[in-house]
């Protein structure tokens, strides 16, 4: 294992340290890093938005710390969830009267640990409202969760619940709109080569030089199956045509198209994705009136890609289309 790191206990503490002080115009650290929150919270008057889960996916969940879409990001241990106590202190500093609303990925220790922080934050006297994202079409359950995973869909989960909370909305509102997402977003992803997890050092799994593992989940679990290796434009067929039929989409339909890296493939491999995904709506009669390509939602230096649509209706593009100031998402 070759890694830029001190030591394995230290990796999670010492890249949020550097993360806010790369971003300290954007971000502060809560609690000596316990959790990344945004310069000016709490923001009065305005719904303050929460997430986070294990670290090893970044820029998520950090990297969308700020103005149009969170107000704090918890981090936990590289593909382990943070415990309820750095949950339930993000969530105290973000309450800006309004309520918070805590955006969790389906994966068991999320779950349950933002569950108990909310019900810690209800005895303070604090509204908390929690949404869960389940857009991995790959797989019904797993190891790691109960129904489907939450997976690269949780982006614009909390750029749709950002944006609203940006604007003023309430809680029940903000709640809405990122409910409304989550019943219109699906993805799928291919891994073609493992990560190694700093305190295993060893890849997380393994697949022969002329495999890739189909469906895999953001942290190496197995997905549908293992395939031969083939080309770009088959494999994105293979990531593709799940996620139409899942949402249903006929001709006429809008979505965003959200091809997402896993750490370690080029961006000129996930436009080669990108194109062949658009032709192919294009051809059913679907346009892709918005795009998103990158490394957003990573398994650490993981080979591979997901695919990701979202159906818009008028709103939610108008949602997308507000500005945002983060790390890791900059626009309008």
């Amino acid at each position: 294992m070759k890694k830029l790191i001190n030591t394995p206990a230290h990796v999670v503490a010492e890249a949020v340290e550097g993360f806010c002080l790369a971003h300290e115009d954007l971000v502060r650290p809560g609690d000596g890093g316990a959790y990344v929150i945004r310069q000016d919270a709490p923001v009065r008057g305005k719904v303050g938005i929460v997430s986070g889960g294990g670290s090893g996916h970044e820029p998520l969940h950090a990297g969308f710390v700020g103005k149009g879409m969170l107000d704090a990001a918890v981090p936990g241990p590289v593909f382990t969830s943070p415990t309820p106590d750095p949950i339930l202190a993000a969530t105290r500093a973000v309450d800006g009267g309004a309520g918070v609303l805590h955006i969790v990925k389906n994966y068991t220790g999320d779950v349950l640990n933002f569950e108990t922080a909310a019900e810690l934050a209800e005895a303070e006297g604090i509204t908390v409202a929690s949404v869960l994202v389940n857009d991995d079409v790959a797989v019904e359950d797993s190891l790691f969760t109960a129904g489907r995973r939450g997976v690269a869909g949780t982006v614009l989960v909390e750029k749709a619940a950002g944006a609203a909370a940006e604007r003023g909305d309430s809680l029940a509102q903000v709640t809405e709109v990122a409910n409304r997402v989550i019943a219109n977003v699906r993805s799928m992803g291919v891994a073609l080569a493992a990560c190694t997890v700093p305190h295993a050092g060893v890849p997380s799994f393994e697949l022969d030089e002329d495999e890739i593992e189909l469906g895999i989940g953001i942290h190496g679990e197995p997905g549908r199956r293992k395939v031969a290796m083939t080309t770009a434009d088959r494999v994105t067929d293979m990531l593709l045509d799940p996620v139409v039929r899942d949402l249903g989409l006929q001709r006429g339909a809008e979505v965003l198209l959200f091809v997402n890296g896993m750490g370690g493939t080029p961006l000129s491999e996930l436009h080669i994705v990108y194109r062949h995904a658009r032709i192919r709506l294009e051809e059913a009669g679907i346009r892709a009136a918005r795009s998103l390509v990158g490394n957003y939602v990573t398994a650490l230096e993981m080979q591979g890609a997901s695919l990701t649509l979202l159906r818009l209706d008028d709103e939610l593009r108008e949602l997308w289309d507000e500005p945002v100031r983060t790390a890791a998402l900059v626009h309008g």
